[in-house]
């Protein structure tokens, strides 16, 4: 089965609200913005453009496993400094596999250069399942002869 859809209809469903944060923040700045939005990863942005992205694996393994202080320690720093990116057309099976290929959780999702949003792999999840579920119900009404509430 290949997953159907483009990044444009997730984000569509999803909305196209971002996190940024300066590479001049500090780290501590980052952790907590990721915790009070309750998201795993913020966009690196200078002057409207994207320059990179800071994640929780960032922070472990960059500061906390080097013994650094995230107050002390600025989020250019530590960014990932090459970022995979898609764009609103790339599809869901792309994502997946870019993700998976790069060992990635997050994608920009770039739309003419300006960033319009992000996709995460519990995002991707989350439109299999609703998919497969709307498969499903479909399946099932065809099976029991049932006429779809659109009927």
């Amino acid at each position: 089965m290949t997953p159907v859809g483009t990044i444009r209809e997730i984000l569509g469903h999803k909305g196209p609200a971002t996190w940024t944060i300066s590479p001049d923040a500090t780290v501590f700045d980052a952790i907590q913005l990721m915790a009070d939005k309750n998201i795993g990863a913020l966009l690196v942005t200078q002057n409207d453009k994207l320059v990179g992205i800071i994640s929780e694996r960032d922070y472990t393994r960059k500061v906390t496993l080097k013994g650094r202080s995230s107050k002390d320690t600025l989020v250019r720093e530590i960014l990932s400094g090459r970022v995979i990116h898609v764009t609103p057309e790339h599809t869901v099976d792309e994502c997946l596999r870019l993700m998976t290929e790069h060992r990635v959780r997050h994608l920009p999702v770039l739309d003419g250069g300006k960033v319009a949003g992000v996709i995460s792999i519990g995002d991707l999840v989350n439109w299999i399942i609703s998919a497969q579920s709307s498969t499903i119900h479909q399946l099932q009404t065809y099976i029991t002869g049932c006429p779809t509430p659109s009927s």
